[in-house]
């Protein structure tokens, strides 16, 4: 059976992260800089991604990563979530490089992208909607003709500050996925303000083939695949940070002179979300295995995706801090809007659920 339990070596791998993120995305800096007209701290990213090798945990040595796995990407996804630190992680290290993951990594245009992704040399953005699921039709937003692309594609992730787009596009010669580096990306009113969305243009842009009609539909369906299974560590860590600053203010905040986390009521519903945490993280784990294994993907990320864990934690965080809570001033806001982003990214938890009876063969 496989151990789930973390490593001594996905600890270490924790602590940097946690410490990282707690000296450079604490709170106050990341409210200060989602008001700003630069929402994205690309110092912090490229600290993530060239200086640590974050962006690559995953990519194989001699592709320019770090040769480890999805379970130490997984980590730091966890840490991410508790941070919300406004970086392109989702965009360039999950959507676009588990998609090149997918494809022939023995061709050269291929290779040479992910060594840029993997490196930090360059970010990347998958070209699809964010709210795109596994197992949807290959997209149709792009077309090809004569060797350029035309279309516009909505909502992308991390488009805005990405300098090349993974694109799929469907021609005369059928689908096909294409490197982009000429594209308008115009950023769209996001509910997540730690996560930009963007709606991408291409107009007569040229485009370098990744893979072509034989490999295209698979590998978009297992890039998207594994990236919705690794999402749920995102959403582990929100749901986590959510219940641990939730438990230390009821412990601090006196009515009737006593502590509020003293009375059963709120006693119970922590208690209540612990326990829906503790599975969480049962199939969070369970989903980066499988992708670092290769084994039941679809199964594992079908199975985590079905939580909606992230998203009670941040309202009950919302509600038991009262009236501070409720404010701009405060962080919690950033989680639940990090959390209902995340919840309808790459397929919400009832095409989660209707996907996983498709797979376990039961009637609807």
């Amino acid at each position: 059976m496989t151990d789930l339990l973390y490593s001594e070596v996905e600890e270490d791998l924790r602590a940097s992260a946690r410490d990282l993120f707690a000296d450079r995305a604490d709170s106050a800096k990341v409210l200060a800089r989602v008001e700003t007209d630069e929402p994205y701290d690309l110092k912090l990213w490229r600290t993530l991604a060239a200086e640590l090798g974050f962006a690559g945990l995953h990519v194989p040595e001699e592709l320019g990563g770090q040769g480890a796995s999805a379970r130490e990407l997984a980590v730091v996804l966890e840490e991410l979530g508790r941070s919300v630190a406004p970086v392109p992680f989702l965009g360039s290290a999950v959507l676009a490089t588990s998609t090149l993951l997918a494809c022939d990594t023995d061709e050269s245009t291929v290779s040479g992208l992910l060594r840029r992704l993997a490196t930090g040399e360059s970010i990347g953005a998958l070209a699809v909607p964010l709210s795109v699921w596994p197992g949807s039709d290959f997209p149709s937003h792009v077309r090809i003709s004569d060797g350029v692309l035309s279309g516009r594609i909505p909502a992308v992730a991390d488009a805005s500050v990405a300098d090349v787009l993974v694109v799929p596009a469907t021609g005369p010669d059928g689908p096909g996925l294409y490197a982009v580096e000429d594209f308008t990306a115009r950023e769209a009113v996001s509910l997540d303000l730690t996560r930009r969305i963007a709606d991408v243009t291409l107009d007569g842009a040229e485009g370098q083939l990744l893979a072509g009609p034989e490999l295209s539909p698979a590998a978009l369906e297992r890039g998207l695949t594994a990236s919705a299974a690794l999402l749920a560590s995102e959403q582990l860590g929100v749901a986590q940070w959510c219940l641990d600053e939730t438990v230390a203010y009821v412990k601090q905040r006196f009515q009737f002179g006593r502590a509020v986390g003293s009375f059963q009521a709120l006693k119970h519903r922590l208690a209540d979300l612990y326990l829906e945490l503790v599975t969480a993280r049962a199939t969070a784990r369970n989903a980066a295995d499988a992708v670092a294994s290769g084994e039941h993907v679809a199964e594992a990320a079908a199975v985590a995706q079905a939580s909606a864990v992230a998203v009670h934690a941040a309202e009950e965080a919302i509600q038991l801090h009262g009236g501070i809570g409720m404010t701009w001033e405060h962080p919690a806001h950033l989680y639940l809007k990090r959390a209902k982003a995340d919840e309808l990214a790459l397929g919400t938890p009832g095409r989660a659920r209707a996907a996983l009876a498709k797979l376990a063969d039961l009637p609807a």
